[in-house]
């Protein structure tokens, strides 16, 4: 394994390799405190595992560079104890967040714990059950780009008004999003640019997602409008149970995190924990590889992948993946994993994210119904 560091050494190199070697994994570390010279030398493009510096300038950019250029990597940021990534892009370009100092037993955690991920979006059946599917659903095209155009602080409510306005359905779809239940406004939005500047860009390139995503053909036997509910209902839930650019990114995943649904072959358990006729890969596992080949951020891929089973992802901490778990379960009927809460002290809050649920979800039905555009 080949660690590549973008940080201060500041002696604990040495205290690092000595505790890995305890450790007994055998891993090259090699450290640069530079960040632009560390993005620049062979051992970037050959690194297994990247790991930044918040603090230190270009370091979220490195981490960026080898999304982009050495997308098998492992990427991590490192902030200061207590410290929150403030910024959307750091949580984009990051599979896990570290505190300062590195600690050899943490590093390990996050590195295997984004291997597992990796394998089990590899598995053999999963990778044969979306192989044959003759067309998959296509890349949320709109959203993408204004994903993309959204990256750019220069971008502007005008430009981000005309991208929308080039897909009429989609467009139509937002407006009525934003004159439901939902949102609650006193006063109706007439047009694109109102809806943009009333409710933000986050929520405006969420409710995107949500009108491109609802928009796909189910198979038999799935209800799409009881699954854009759903979404929408786990969307905001999730944006309420964390604060900040996190928050943001909970919401997207929630609201995608029964994407695996549309796919034909998939196994959709009932929510006594049964399943049906299908044998193939669980929906959640087929849908995180699915928005993984639309090139979605890994925070949202993992979060979808194992929002049945949050324990299966090591963070330490109650994050994205636990904020779309709880969102997901509540919205949708399924048991919450109370060990799992249990074990972050925050099973107390389950009663107070229960009457969340339900308010949500006693939200009239009609606006939601996004189908009855197409």
């Amino acid at each position: 394994m080949r660690v590549l560091i973008a940080a201060r050494a500041e002696g604990a190199d040495a205290e690092l390799a000595q505790a890995l070697g305890e450790f007994g994994v055998d891993w090259q570390v090699e450290w640069k405190a530079d960040p632009a010279a560390a993005g620049s030398g062979s051992a970037f493009d050959a690194a297994d595992v990247v790991v930044a510096d918040a603090h230190a300038p270009g370091g979220v950019d490195l981490l960026q560079a080898a999304r982009l250029r050495n997308p098998r990597a492992v990427r991590i940021l490192l902030l200061d104890e207590g410290e929150e990534p403030n910024a959307l892009r750091a949580l984009e370009n990051t599979h896990r967040f570290m505190r300062r100092p590195i600690l050899a037993d943490e590093l390990v955690a996050a590195v295997e714990n984004v291997v597992e991920l990796q394998e089990l979006l590899d598995a053999p059946d999963l990778r044969e059950t979306i192989g044959r599917i003759g067309a998959l659903p296509p890349p949320p095209r709109l959203y993408l780009e204004l994903h993309r155009k959204l990256e750019d602080p220069r971008t502007t409510a005008r430009t981000v008004t005309a991208l929308i306005a080039q897909d009429p359905v989609t467009a139509a779809k937002v407006l009525r999003l934003c004159n439901s239940a939902y949102f609650a406004f006193s006063r109706k939005v007439a047009d694109i640019r109102s809806a943009v500047v009333r409710i933000g860009y986050d929520s405006i390139r969420r409710l995107v997602l949500a009108g491109e995503i609802f928009s796909l053909q189910p198979p038999p036997g799935i209800d799409r409008d009881a699954l854009s509910r759903r979404g929408l209902v786990a969307s905001r839930l999730a944006s309420r149970l964390l604060q900040g650019p996190s928050a943001d990114l909970a919401a997207t995943a929630a609201v995608v995190a029964e994407v695996g649904m549309l796919l034909p072959g998939v196994r959709i358990p009932n929510a006594d924990g049964t399943g049906t006729v299908s044998r193939g890969p669980h929906y959640a596992e087929a849908g995180a590889y699915l928005l993984g080949l639309w090139g979605l951020p890994m925070p949202i891929v993992e979060a979808v992948a194992n929002q049945r089973e949050p324990s299966r992802s090591h963070f330490r901490g109650f994050w994205i993946g636990g904020a779309v778990h709880v969102a997901t379960s509540l919205a949708s009927g399924y048991p919450l994993d109370h060990a799992y809460l249990a074990n972050l002290g925050l099973s107390g809050r389950v009663p107070q994210w229960e009457r969340m649920a339900e308010e949500l979800a006693a939200m009239p039905g009609d606006p939601l119904e996004l189908t009855a555009l197409d």
